[in-house]
């Protein structure tokens, strides 16, 4: 009874109780909580499977916790106020995130942002990359990317953890980014052990810091040892710019200099490395290629097609290894900066939506067109696509290049539910005219959810719907509960525009946040929401209120097949009264087994898809099963072409099996052996002469294997070959093309100029032509017409011609126009110019649009030149000098020659960032008069060589070459009275390919030639980089194996050598930077240099050291397949026969091409010397016509075994490894360190074929010896060798580095020595060391390094990049940055020159083979000769042949003398002898 009373007085309470229940469970809306931010936040993320977020306040630098949602916002406890910089949750583990900071102090927490650890690093965290890197097995196993700086100089580096930073050490420095191979849960090496310990980074070349020198290694034992993968048919590649891991594979990414084409090298085991193959009218380039989200069994590419203004795509797909990628869909659309409208179905497998271009014939042509883009959807894994329907009308979808909300655009975890912003009709309308749309099935039919634009969520697996105004500020948020067929809204409580909603990453929550800001600018107001739909619904869904909803169903609607089974979910009715409410747990996937069909296999390891993409076809010899093939006429059982995709789980029982071994007949796998035999093709030609010719050469990372020449004749007739002149095509055959223009920076660009405003060009390597229209005419001015960017394939300067009609040209003068999309359209820049030109630099900070134009003084061309810059094409401007004669850009300076302030005197002054300018100091009283002139010779070695011309005096020119320091402003002497020719050629060359070696011709009768006599000419050599010359060796008997009439010592016998002086074609170098240690020359043994015909040909193996005669008489050479074959043809008489070596000339084969003799005026080859097709250029003196010929010769018969060479064993195969050294000194040391080269051995009877990076390794640092230094400003050289001060004057202020150098922490005081620029060396005679004092500023810095520093760090601090240098290897010859020729004040009659000669009269065509330049040459141009006449080049010399301007001569400093990147001769001053 007394249990009866108790429950009669409670159960009002309980009836309450229930009552108060039922109002929770069934409430009318949701529940919306508001907290308010003092900016806006940012970085917002859920900790998995948790209520629990994290946000940032950027602006203040803090970090906020919520623990319920977003409902409620504390600050997190552990980190201090205004402290951090970025936020970062670790991927793999739900417990784990990272606040970094922007100095050394970051905090972790392992609680969920409950508590915060602090931890500390030497550096800054990366600006430019993801600072984090995590391990995907082992979540305590963290990269972190930063930078170390002492002072102005900072290096990459990154730090590893085992232990989630509770302890942290150096992995590596030098790196650009790291990856561990078990960075995605799906990819595995197929070893535990390598999968925990394997480690990717992309670090710094060996000795350079730029890009093109990058490498990729690899190391399991954090970088105790470390190795570089072979990438590409057995060989290492450089150039590495990317990696990324790509679920079940690690994509790497590849960019040889001179082109922007990409090569993608992909392993799916960290091993084992494949180059992508992509249809052969499709490349990768950069910044144009984009990896989207991939499957587990495919990588998705989406490659641009067009200009990046208006930019499409193709979207291609790999197979399950990633090697070879087949085209799903043309024109989709994508925007300038890589994003692509591309989308999978989360978690149904099949399903995508991509937007595509339908106009894209009109968009191609110009990017004035607005694009119409198209919705469409793929069921079947992009073989197949489809319009999205709603009922009869096409639906379009603004997708991921219009993105308003984070995330993903369409989908989520929720199963088959789909949103999206867009319209019905023919094509996509703007964004803010869209209507929210919604489909239940995966996209098969979508239905109109809301009017206008709004951001959207999916939650508790689809059950609730929530979307937000997104044109304008709103109040209110609305929602479905019937999979958007019917909306309610909830009011927020403040008019806010919506910036971000979201939910738990697996839309299982009921709980949304939507981030909103009110008012503007310093007006804002900053929410966050918190909206809370746990209690909308009465009841918690069970089995009756969900069904099996099939992810995908063909046409007919019946569910289909993909990797081998159908997918299926069970999923909540769009109908029922309740929440699934399983919160943090994802929907289950099921899948039904299908029968094995074609679609589930794909081609076979060597095998690749054929043309039509429908079979597979070997990609080279199959592998013939151990035993089998005794006989040619045996078969054997191999494999069919294909397998089973690997994770298809198809029933092979029931269905086709396309992988069973099928019968082949042993006689395909028999390779073709070399024919053993040179061959050859000619080709004739009408004419008088080739006028021009250039090879646009493949890289390593382009495809393709074309060897492509343009050629223009003097009947103004373009010829291409695609095959090195075996068979060429006529193009442009209605064009009145005047010149051509190859590209300076990128192989594959070439431009043909009219003399009218239309230009054709072509960005393939001739494939196809187009056409834009330049703002002018070309100029009259022989000026340079296009020029071109460095980084920026689309960047042009045009300089043309205005008010320049042909009956009024009083007015007429030059104007630089701009275009930044290949010539679509054109801005001016200037007008009165003589020349514009860029001089962005890698190193140079903010250089990108910084550009150099030289004007006349109020437009008025009578006034003095101007140099000014800009920076935002002269929208503002900097006159950096008034009164100038001309400037040079090298590889590290800008060299202005200017008047002194008194116009007597030519001053020079130097600038390495491109703004700020240093007087250069000559030596003492070495002025220059205004009727004298110098030359920029080389600036390959951290220093520039200037020749100083002494002597005017026609035809018995010379001078003397002085050097700078590193920063280019303090002279010092290095050698008298080196020769110099009217034309203003300097017999100066250094050698391609190794460091610091140079020959030059100088005149031993200075006085005698001083007052009229013959010059008497000797040729020295230096191995230091101009600190010492020396007489070259002579062989010791002729080619003939005679001993040479000469006797006596050195002084009296020794070898000389023609140089650039007397070079019928200046182009013809000495070397080539891929033919290691290899010279030759033409010369005589005596005590003076001879006559050039009466010459012999040398050749030296070791860099100069040593030489040999090779043929008696003078004979023009080509280096091919990286020096493994030489050949050489007689230089002045008619013949039919070449000789050639394989052994660098140790023996002689001959060859005949042709039964009648012919005038041979040219031999080459492509620019980087690898191929082993070679062409004669000449005449058919033998036709009663005007015949000029090419003879094709093709070496590739002598052998098909390519060399072998390994990195860990390098001598163990075809190559050994060659040191270069000094004559002087007994070991091998160089420059301060021993360097090893590999060279391949001259009796290997194979091919090099891919660029060798020749350098190996640098194995140790030597102790200085007085080969290490050279005599500092003041002080001069004397007979024993020593440095003595010159008497009267004082040691320089070695103080002055401070200000020069704002890196520079310390300066010494004088010992009458300083470093080679170059030198490597430590200990031994440091010459150079004496008292150091400390920077003022600096003081910290300097007692840090006086620390200590080790031996591999003084190396590294002070090596010059080989990349820097001219001549290291093929990997410099296009480092020139397009300033022409020379810079002249007085000397000579301007008339003198002979206005036929290629480097004068032709001054278009000398400007357009600025491609290829070396540093080793010394570079002049006549289009700065006033002059100059003639527009456009089109005359001959004397009634000779036209000598030819190409690209190959170019590339190893033999070009008409044109615009040259990095490293050029320069001849500074004026074609006037008139008073300045």
């Amino acid at each position: 009874m007394r249990s009866k009373g108790l429950l009669e007085r409670i159960a009002p309470l309980l009836a309450l109780l229930v009552l108060a229940v039922s109002v929770v469970v069934a409430a009318k809306e949701p529940k919306v909580a508001k907290t308010e931010f003092s900016s806006i936040p940012t970085n917002l993320f859920y900790f998995e499977d948790t209520d629990i977020v994290l946000v940032q306040d950027r602006d203040a630098g803090n970090v906020y916790r919520s623990t319920d949602a977003g409902a409620s916002w504390d600050l997190v406890d552990g980190v201090p106020k205004g402290q951090v910089w970025e936020i970062w949750q670790h991927p793999f583990d739900n417990t784990r995130a990272y606040a970094l900071g922007l100095g050394k102090i970051h905090w972790r927490t392992e609680n969920q942002g409950k508590t915060w650890i602090e931890f500390e690093i030497e550096g800054t965290p990366a600006l430019f990359q993801p600072p984090l890197s995590f391990h995907a097995e082992s979540p305590r196993k963290i990269m972190l990317h930063a930078q170390e700086c002492l002072g102005f100089e900072c290096k990459d580096v990154t730090y590893i953890t085992s232990t989630d930073f509770s302890t942290v050490y150096t992995l590596r420095a030098n790196t650009r980014g790291c990856n561990f191979a078990k960075s995605s849960v799906l990819f595995t090496t197929g070893s535990s052990v390598l999968d925990n310990d394997r480690i990717l980074c992309v670090v710094k070349g060996r000795y350079s810091p730029w890009p093109k020198d990058n490498r990729l290694v690899v190391s399991d034992d954090d970088f105790v040892t470390e190795f570089e993968p072979e990438l590409a048919e057995g060989r290492t590649v450089q150039g590495i710019i990317n990696m990324a891991v790509v679920k079940k594979h690690i994509v790497t990414a590849a960019k040889s200099e001179g082109t922007d084409e990409l090569a993608l090298y992909v392993t799916d085991d960290a091993q084992t490395w494949h180059r992508a193959e992509f249809p052969n009218d499709h490349k990768l380039e950069e910044d144009a290629y984009t990896i989207l989200e991939s499957t587990n069994y495919s990588i998705q590419v989406d490659v641009m097609t067009t200009k990046p203004t208006n930019a499409m795509g193709v979207l291609f797909s790999s197979n399950s290894n990633g090697t070879y990628f087949t085209r799903n869909i043309e024109h989709t659309n994508r925007d300038w900066q890589g994003l692509v409208d591309f989308e999978k179905v989360q978690g149904i497998q099949g399903i995508v939506l991509v937007n595509t271009v339908s106009n894209w014939e009109e968009v191609q042509d110009t990017y004035l067109v607005e694009k119409k883009v198209q919705s469409k959807i793929s069921f079947d894994d992009g073989r197949t696509f489809q319009p999205l329907r709603l009922g009869e009308k096409n639906l379009h979808l603004h997708s991921v290049t219009d993105m308003h909300n984070a995330g993903r655009i369409f989908s989520s975890p929720a199963p088959g539910l789909i949103m999206g912003v867009g319209n019905t009709g023919d094509h996509l309308e703007p964004y803010e005219d869209g209507d929210l749309y919604v489909s239940d099935d995966a996209g098969l039919t979508w239905w109109k959810g809301r009017d206008e634009a709004h951001k959207y969520e999916f939650g508790d697996q689809g059950s609730v719907l929530v979307a937000v105004f997104d044109e304008d500020p709103t109040n209110e948020i609305a929602y479905s509960l019937d999979h958007g067929h019917s909306w309610e809204t909830v009011d927020l409580g403040e008019n806010v525009k919506a910036k971000l909603l979201t939910t738990t990453p697996d839309s299982t929550s009921l709980k949304f946040i939507l981030v909103g800001t009110k008012g503007r600018a310093s007006n804002s107001e900053h929410f966050i929401f918190s909206i809370d739909f746990s209690e909308l619904q009465e009841r918690k869904c069970k089995d009756k209120d969900f069904e099996d909803w099939y992810a995908r169903v063909d046409e007919e609607g019946s569910p289909s097949c993909l990797m081998g089974h159908k997918q299926f979910y069970r999923r909540r009715k769009a109908k029922a009264d309740c929440f699934v409410d399983d919160e943090f747990h994802d929907p289950v996937v099921q899948t039904e087994t299908c029968a094995c069909s074609d679609e589930d296999f794909e081609c076979d390891y060597n095998f690749v898809p054929t043309e039509d993409g429908k079979g597979c076809q070997p990609a080279g010899r199959m592998i013939i099963p151990q035993g089998e093939c005794e006989k040619i006429d045996d078969t054997y059982m191999g494999s069919s072409g294909y397998r089973l995709i690997p994770g298809n789980d198809c029933d092979r029982a029931g269905g086709v099996k396309k992988d069973e071994p099928i019968e082949r007949k042993c006689s395909e796998t028999v390779k073709i052996p070399a024919s053993g035999q040179v061959s050859h093709i000619i080709k004739n030609f009408r004419g008088e002469s080739f006028k021009e010719y250039y090879y646009l050469e493949r890289t390593e990372s382009s495809t393709g294997d074309d060897e492509t020449v343009v050629m223009r004749t003097s009947e103004q007739e373009i010829w291409i070959t695609h095959d090195h002149g075996k068979t060429w095509e006529e193009i442009l055959p209605y064009e009145d093309v005047m010149a051509i223009y190859p590209h300076q920076y990128f192989n594959d660009v070439v431009f043909f100029i009219t003399d009218s405003k239309s230009v054709h060009y072509s960005t393939n390597r001739g494939d196809s032509i187009r056409e834009f229209k330049a703002p002018e005419q070309p100029n009259r001015d022989s000026l340079q017409i296009l020029g071109f960017h460095p980084d920026h394939k689309d960047w042009l300067i045009w300089t043309g011609a205005k008010d320049c009609s042909l009956f009024d040209s009083e007015d007429c003068h030059s104007v630089a126009h701009i275009s930044t999309n290949r010539g679509d359209d054109w801005n001016t820049l200037l007008r009165y110019v003589r020349k514009c030109k860029f001089v962005t630099q890698n190193g140079r900070v903010g250089s990108e649009k910084l550009i150099y134009c030289e004007q006349y003084q109020d437009e008025d061309t009578d006034k003095p030149l101007q140099l000014i810059a800009s920076d935002d094409w002269f929208a503002e401007k900097t006159v950096h000098f008034k009164d100038i004669i001309d400037f040079a850009t090298m590889s590290e300076y800008i060299v202005v020659a200017a008047k002194s302030s008194d116009q007597k005197y030519l001053k020079v002054d130097t600038s390495v960032d491109g703004k700020v300018f240093a007087d250069a100091e000559f030596p003492p009283n070495f002025n220059v008069p205004h009727q004298q002139a110098y030359t920029v010779l080389d600036s390959s070695t951290h220093a520039v060589f200037l020749h100083v011309t002494v002597n005017t005096l026609a035809d018995y020119e010379y001078g003397t070459i002085i050097k700078s320091n590193s920063n280019g402003t303090s002279y010092v002497l290095s050698l008298n009275g080196v020769n110099r020719n009217f034309a203003g050629y300097v017999d100066f060359e250094k050698m391609e390919g190794i460091e610091g070696v140079a020959i030059v011709n100088i005149v031993d009768n200075i006085e005698e030639a001083a007052n009229g006599q013959a010059k008497e000419l000797k040729t020295m050599i230096t191995h230091n980089d101009g600190a010492e010359w020396a007489l070259v060796m002579p062989p010791k008997e002729d080619a003939e194996g005679k001993a040479f009439d000469c006797s006596g010592n050195i002084n009296k016998c020794s070898l000389h050598l023609h140089g650039y002086t007397e070079r019928s074609d200046p182009r013809h170098a000495f070397s080539s930077p891929s033919a290691i240690g290899l010279m030759m020359a033409i010369g005589n043994v005596g005590e003076y240099l001879g006559p050039k015909k009466e010459g012999d040909t040398f050749i030296t193996q070791d860099g100069g050291v040593t030489w040999n005669s090779v043929k008696k008489g003078t004979y023009m050479w080509e280096y091919g397949d990286q020096g493994s074959v030489i050949v050489i043809v007689e230089q002045s008489n008619p013949t039919n026969v070449i000789f050639y070596t394989r052994d660098e000339g140790k023996t002689w084969n001959e060859y005949q091409f042709s039964e009648e003799k012919m005038q041979i005026d040219d031999i080459s080859t492509v620019p980087s010397d690898n191929s082993r097709n070679f062409m004669l250029w000449g005449t058919d003196t033998g036709s009663s016509s005007d015949v000029i010929v090419t003879v094709n010769l093709d070496f590739t018969g002598l052998t098909d075994r390519k060399c072998e060479l390994s990195e860990s064993d390098p001598e163990s195969g075809d190559y050994y490894l060659w040191s270069p050294k000094h004559p002087l000194q007994d070991d091998d040391c160089l420059f301060g360190h021993v360097a090893q080269y590999h060279r391949k051995r001259p009796e290997a009877n194979c091919y090099n074929g891919q660029m060798i990076h020749h350098l190996h390794a640098t194995l140790r640092n030597c102790s200085c010896t007085r080969q290490d230094f050279e005599c500092d400003y003041n002080y001069e050289r004397q007979n024993d060798g020593t440095c003595k001060l010159v008497p009267g004057l004082s040691p320089a202020d070695h103080s002055q580095i401070c200000t020069t150098d704002p890196s520079a922490i310390e300066y010494y005081e004088p010992t009458g020595y300083r470093r080679i620029p170059i030198t490597t060396c430590q200990g031994g005679r440091e010459l150079d060391i004496s008292t150091a004092h400390p920077c003022p500023g600096r003081e910290d810095d300097f007692n840090k390094k006086r620390k200590g520093i080790s031996g591999i760090g003084l190396f590294f601090a002070i090596v010059i990049p080989f990349g820097l240098a001219a001549g290291v290897g093929y990997w410099v010859w296009r480092n020139w940055d397009g300033k022409f020729g020379r810079i002249r004040l007085g000397g000579s009659d301007s008339s003198s020159f002979d206005s036929g000669s290629p480097w004068v009269s032709y001054p278009v065509a000398a400007v357009s083979a600025i491609v290829a330049v070396l540093a080793a040459v010394p570079l002049l141009m006549a289009s700065l000769w006033r002059s100059a006449s003639g527009l456009f080049p089109g005359r001959t010399r004397g009634g000779a042949p036209q000598r030819y301007t190409t690209r190959s001569s170019f590339a190893r400093g033999r070009g008409d003398y044109a615009a040259v990147e990095n490293d050029e001769g320069e001849l500074l001053g004026e074609d006037s002898d008139e008073e300045v």
